[in-house]
């Protein structure tokens, strides 16, 4: 069965875009469709980036983990908000962390804001940033706004008929993307 890892980028105090990856993560496993691990950033709380993985003398376990996790896994969903237009420093974070991790790796970006235009322009910067390092970023998207008020704290959706369907098509992009990477 292939496997997705859904990396929950916001380590913020009160953060609400973790609610999106319970949500994935839980109805990935109702269709069972893949399997799946979430990485949340909260719970790594990496230091600042001062080196890649790759020239670092003495990497923590925790960042090797990390990376390993990435590097096995056939897709990646990242779920971020949007913080003025763009994605957080944690996710910078750990996109710079590796490289060949990334490099042509399927992934799919689910974005969230508490305002009503579910995080749109935070994909622009985020897919120019992958597009440098290699990755592959399916065009396939899954925007929630109004988390607040659209997910609770367990992920479960307000509306779920409209959260699956959503999430079906997302998820569509992202298979045919890890299909095709896994005959190359």
């Amino acid at each position: 069965m292939p496997h997705i890892a859904i990396l929950s980028a916001s380590v913020r105090t009160g953060r609400v875009s973790h609610r999106v990856a319970l949500y994935l993560q839980n109805y990935i496993a109702e269709q069972t469709m893949f399997s799946t691990e979430l990485l949340d950033l909260h719970h790594y709380q990496f230091p600042i980036f001062d080196e890649r993985l790759q020239y670092q003398k003495n990497p923590s376990p925790q960042v090797v983990e990390f990376a390993d996790k990435i590097l096995k896994a056939d897709g990646v969903i990242i779920v971020t908000p949007e913080y003025n237009g763009g994605y957080p420093a944690s996710l910078k974070n750990v996109i710079d962390l590796l490289y060949k991790e990334w490099q042509h790796k399927p992934l799919a970006v689910a974005t969230c804001s508490d305002g009503p235009f579910g995080g749109t322009q935070v994909i622009t910067s985020l897919a120019f940033t992958f597009w440098k390092i290699g990755a592959w970023l399916v065009p396939g998207k899954f925007q929630a706004s109004k988390i607040k008020e659209a997910y609770n704290e367990n992920g479960n959706p307000a509306n779920k008929e409209a959260s699956d369907k959503a999430a079906a098509g997302f998820l569509k992009e992202l298979t045919w993307a890890m299909d095709l990477n896994s005959k190359k």
